[in-house]
């Protein structure tokens, strides 16, 4: 396995979809990817929720395509749900946190829905305190992380509350952040879901199949 991360090179991804940038952040990730099929990449997962919008993903695929890239690119959403089908088959309503941009854009919705779940999401009020307890320069996870602070952890487990109230069998942290604030597999009777575990589960899967290993605590 290969990495690159070089996230000051990378146009943050909500900024660009809320029109607080110009610079699509699509370009900077076609020329990581490039990279990593130049060292030996065969198969590339992009572990950002939000990088998998249409007016963001749509160009990388487009960009690897006319460079005659050969690699298979997974997508992130597409794989939680599939995900969600393999591993709790009988749940049908799923809630989503994740960041404004990724919530505005209703991929998770889209995605979800196409796969026969039922979706739940947070009020456009307590999105932006969602979105907050990403970003916000003092309390936010991107802003401390280790530990991450009392309030961020706080407001995401009053969302998963919302949405636990609204049904959600199972919870997707749509965010990549998110799991830092919220280790926990289950909260309740609600499945905990790390979008980017399933992610890595599915590179996994591409790669080595015989190394994937059962799931526990679900």
């Amino acid at each position: 396995a290969v990495s690159v991360s070089i996230p000051e090179e990378i146009a943050d991804r909500t900024e660009f979809l809320l029109g607080q940038t110009s610079e699509n952040p699509a370009y900077a990730i076609i020329d990581h990817i490039k990279m990593l099929e130049q060292i030996g990449a065969s198969v590339v997962g992009i572990p950002c929720n939000t990088a998998h919008v249409p007016e963001i993903f749509d160009v990388i695929v487009d960009g690897l395509k006319h460079s005659g890239s050969n690699l298979k690119l997974l997508h992130m959403i597409e794989e939680v749900a599939r995900y969600i089908g393999e591993n709790h088959p009988d749940m049908k309503k799923i809630g989503v946190l994740s960041t404004t941009g990724t919530y505005r854009t209703r991929i998770y919705k889209d995605i979800l829905e196409r796969n026969g779940f039922d979706v739940v999401l947070p009020t456009e009020a307590l999105q932006d305190s969602v979105h907050d307890a990403i970003y916000n320069p003092s309390t936010g996870i991107k802003a401390q992380s280790d530990p991450v602070t009392k309030a961020a952890r706080e407001t995401l487990l009053e969302a998963i509350a919302h949405l636990q109230e609204q049904g959600a069998e199972a919870v997707i942290l749509g965010c990549t952040e998110i799991p830092l604030a919220i280790t926990e597999r289950r909260i309740g009777p609600t499945v905990i879901i790390d979008s980017t575990k399933a992610l890595a589960r599915a590179l996994v899967r591409e790669v080595h199949p015989d190394k994937l290993k059962p799931l526990t605590g679900e």
